[in-house]
């Protein structure tokens, strides 16, 4: 499922979109299988995208929605069976690769050992005894395997070099599979995979270390009614430049994310609520700053604030745990009257 549908459902209006797909999977007699809820959801998401014109195509010409019809829309269109069918090509690239690697190795090793057989049989031959064409033809075969051997090693150098450069290619592209998989498509800041999996894993370190961790959830203020004036695409301009602002000043080795819809999460390792709150503030008052213009007819937009809840974490509390209590100190923000940032436990105002 893409992100951007991923984002919808999480948000108001995802309960709508998730029964208009149910409705009109059974009323086109389409199981509901999660295979094929995915592609629906997608298609009245986006009815106007590569995989909508599709199914609107096959439903004009009344094509029936068998699985294997399903799964060649999925492997297609849908981001999640796009990326294992990356990670499993690169994979078998990468075992063809390391094979044929392998049987330049037995090849050369082959070489090698003819040519120790040579040069033992050479040896026997040179005796006092021997004659000059005795010596001669030794020589000569001596010349030749030595010459044979040099090529193999050349031969083997250069594939191992181009190998090598292969397999530095391979790597990278993992690389971009790995990130694409873990990044937010709108706001190229984690996504929420990605949070959850570094959540448990600062959670883990924290108690090794000892160290602190401090967890703060951000979300826009007013932004469905800002989506129902101005529409979606504004609202992702908005959501843009949010972003762009909570991932510039909650950079590295701090990790911020999109949680959901217009809400934000970032991880502080090692940091205390001191530092935490010393950072969201910075960002509300950039944010509330700031008069925004629609892009497309540099209509002025008025100005976006956010509400910040933060919580430093316990000593072996788990990062479900330290999450409500963010959530508890980020509704405090907005029962307080909004552009606030409060912390949890007590639930102060700080602003």
């Amino acid at each position: 499922m893409s992100q951007e549908v991923e984002t919808r459902l999480r948000g108001p209006e995802g309960f709508n979109l998730a029964r208009k797909a149910i409705d009109q999977m059974e009323r086109h007699g389409i199981w509901p299988t999660a295979v094929n809820f995915e592609l629906w959801v997608n298609y009245l998401a986006d009815p106007d995208g590569a995989l909508g014109q599709e199914i609107t195509r096959l439903l004009e010409i009344g094509d029936a929605f068998t699985d294997s019809v399903s799964e060649g829309l999925a492997a297609l269109y849908l981001p999640k069976a796009k990326l294992n069918d990356q990670i499993r090509d690169t994979g078998d690239q990468l075992s063809r690769e390391l094979a044929s690697v392998s049987a330049a190795i037995n090849a050369a090793k082959q070489s090698s050992e003819a040519y120790g057989l040579t040069l033992a049989t050479a040896s026997q031959s040179l005796t006092a005894e021997a004659g000059i064409a005795s010596l001669e033809a030794t020589v000569k075969t001596l010349a030749g395997a030595t010459q044979r051997v040099q090529a193999e090693n050349k031969s083997l150098e250069r594939r191992l070099s181009e190998s090598s450069s292969e397999v530095a290619r391979l790597r990278e592209h993992l690389e971009q599979v790995r990130r694409d998989a873990t990044t937010d498509g709108l706001t190229n800041l984690a996504n929420r995979k990605a949070f959850d999996d570094e959540l448990e894993r600062a959670c883990q370190e924290a108690d090794a270390t000892g160290h602190s961790l401090t967890l703060a959830l951000i979300d826009i203020d007013h932004f469905k009614g800002f989506n129902d004036t101005w529409g979606h695409q504004t609202g992702d301009q908005v959501i843009r430049y949010v972003a762009s602002v909570i991932g510039r000043l909650g950079a590295t080795p701090r990790l911020a994310a999109r949680y959901g819809g217009e809400e934000f999460a970032i991880i502080f390792p090692g940091e205390d609520h001191h530092a935490a709150f010393a950072t969201l503030e910075e960002i509300r008052q950039e944010i509330a700053s700031r008069v925004l213009k629609r892009r497309s007819t540099n209509e002025d937009l008025g100005k976006i604030t956010v509400s910040a809840g933060f919580a430093e974490r316990r000593v072996g509390e788990t990062g479900h745990s330290v999450m409500e209590r963010a959530d508890s100190a980020l509704y405090a923000s907005k029962h307080g009257g909004r552009n606030l940032v409060s912390m949890a436990d007590p639930i102060a105002n700080a602003a």
